[in-house]
């Protein structure tokens, strides 16, 4: 049922994006390339072959953006750095890019200056490319410090105005999508044992980084440093069954408990260690192709999180599924479980995103259960619709956030500990392996038009009377909300069919035009050649 009221006093709303999604850019200004910007340009990596080069043109259009998070209305920006952007080989000591630095710095004076808090992301998947070709990039301890190298550049040069850092986003889909199945960059297919050397690499440099800022920073410049995980909720198929139960604790504890448990209690789940080691064993291996933390490492890595910032799109039913002895491993056969979903759960765009709020109450008291109640940002939430026609009058969207918000209220109802809230995202944008063809934002962009404008979707307006009334105040008024905010889409729609009308025009008056004109003349020339010769 739903829940009239509203959050706290000091609450924080917000909306989100990441470098490479949105920026483009890739190779101007002295940028290094990334593995994303390597994987993008070989074919068939993308659907349709699409790439981030030039993205959202977000580089070049700061100031127009900072507007529309005033038009927003929101508290905060979360956006990350371009680790080549800074830092072009990922190398400290070979390079430092000034223009970069200065963008960001650009950025963040901007959003200041707009009464914007940054919250600032370190790592949303850009690695330098010269890291992957050199040392195998997250398959390499050496990454620990290159990349603390670079969080302190960071801490350094912007950590006077930004006070929360995020050191990763969502590393379960850089592990589990760059090292194990290879959707991701780098396209590593590394079986039953990428991901999880890539993880245990990726605490162990989140650790790191924390106790760098902890013991350099923090006096001086009174941040937060947490990490981002993104994990969806697992619903036991069969409440009453034990094995289902079990297979739904060990859903989410493969998903969250593995970055998360190092973080709070100092080590992998147990159930974790219990399930890798044992299919090692069955495979003849003479260890867990699960990595092991040292007793030192355990105590160093517990407790290294300011905040727990948290992604949550969609819930799946879980039930318990034994998969036959393998010699091929797998991650996902580790766990011995199935997921499915409910035919009936609302799926406008993909079909990974069902829209099942009350999963996310069940997620965030999860955490406050496991994890002693810690201080949470939630760092990613949203959904996205497919790209077909221009879909300014999502109701969808309303719905989902209308819905989902709603369940953080219940939470904090429950005693769970949420400071701030980010919706994702602020721009339709690149979206990883389905190229543009998934839009999650707030703001259309219209990608055939050169000047890439953005137009405001109907969920802009809703979006904008949930910060404003700071929650869901009464039914009649929430209900007003959606009519004025279906209203003032049909308005963009308009808007938006005269500008691809006149984008369409200057097609044909800069391309067409001039074509037709220069085989005009062409056919002139032999005419008059002709008319010579002939006389």
């Amino acid at each position: 049922s739903f829940y009239y009221g509203t959050f706290p006093a000091g609450f924080l709303w917000g909306v989100g994006s990441s470098a490479y999604q949105t920026e483009g850019a890739w190779d101007r200004d002295g940028k290094g390339p990334s593995i994303w910007d390597d994987f993008t340009h070989k074919k068939g990596k993308v659907l349709g072959n699409e790439t981030g080069d030039a993205a959202c043109d977000g580089y070049y259009k700061v100031k127009d953006d900072i507007q529309l998070l005033k038009e927003l209305k929101v508290n905060h920006y979360l956006f990350s750095i371009s680790w080549p952007r800074i830092m072009p080989t990922g190398i400290k000591t070979e390079q430092l890019n000034e223009k970069g630095i200065q963008f960001y710095n650009d950025t963040i004076n901007s959003l200041l200056e707009n009464n914007i808090v940054p919250i600032v992301s370190l790592y949303h998947w850009d690695l330098p490319q010269v890291l992957q070709e050199k040392y195998g990039g997250w398959q390499n301890i050496s990454m620990i410090n290159y990349f603390t190298d670079y969080a302190n550049l960071c801490f350094e040069k912007f950590g006077d105005r930004v006070k929360h850092w995020i050191t990763f986003s969502n590393p379960w889909a850089v592990a589990e999508k760059g090292y194990e199945t290879g959707e991701h960059a780098p396209g590593l297919k590394l079986g039953g044992c990428g991901a999880y050397k890539a993880a245990h690499h990726i605490i162990k440099t989140h650790a790191k980084v924390w106790h760098s800022y902890n013991n350099t920073w923090r006096s001086e410049q009174q941040g937060m440093v947490g990490i981002s995980l993104t994990s969806a909720w697992g619903e036991p198929v069969d409440p009453h069954s034990q094995p289902d139960r079990e297979a739904a604790e060990r859903y989410i504890q493969f998903h969250l408990g593995w970055f998360a448990n190092p973080i709070y209690k100092g080590d992998y789940p147990e159930v974790m260690k219990n399930y890798v080691g044992r299919k090692s064993a069955q495979q003849g291996l003479g260890t867990s192709r699960l990595p092991t933390f040292s007793v030192q490492e355990k105590t160093y890595i517990k407790g290294t999180s300011d905040f727990l910032g948290i992604g949550h799109f969609t819930t799946r039913y879980v039930l318990q599924k034994s998969f036959p002895f393998l010699q091929v491993s797998s991650y996902h056969t580790d766990h011995d479980l199935a997921e499915l979903v409910d035919p009936k759960w609302p799926a406008q765009g993909p079909k990974w995103l069902y829209s099942v709020p009350w999963g996310f109450r069940r997620l965030l008291n999860f955490i406050k259960t496991q994890y002693g109640n810690p201080l949470i940002y939630v760092t990613e939430n949203g959904v996205s619709d497919k790209a077909e026609g221009t879909p300014l009058c999502d109701e969808w969207r309303m719905e989902y956030l209308k819905g989902y918000i709603n369940e953080i209220l219940k939470a904090l109802n429950d005693g769970v500990n949420v400071r701030g809230y980010t919706a994702w995202s602020l721009l339709d944008k690149f979206e990883w392996n389905q190229g543009f063809s998934e839009r999650f934002g707030f703001y259309h962009v219209d990608f055939k038009n050169k000047n890439k404008p953005r137009y405001p979707k109907a969920s802009v307006d809703y979006y904008k009377k949930i910060i404003s009334a700071n929650g869901f105040p009464n039914s009649r008024e929430v209900q007003n909300w959606h009519r004025k905010a279906m209203d003032t889409c049909s308005t963009t729609h308009q808007l938006l069919a005269t500008d691809s009308l006149i984008a369409h025009v200057e097609i044909v008056t800069e391309i067409v035009l001039p074509t037709v004109f220069t085989l005009c003349t062409l056919t002139s020339v032999v005419l008059l050649i002709f008319y010579l010769r002939n006389n």
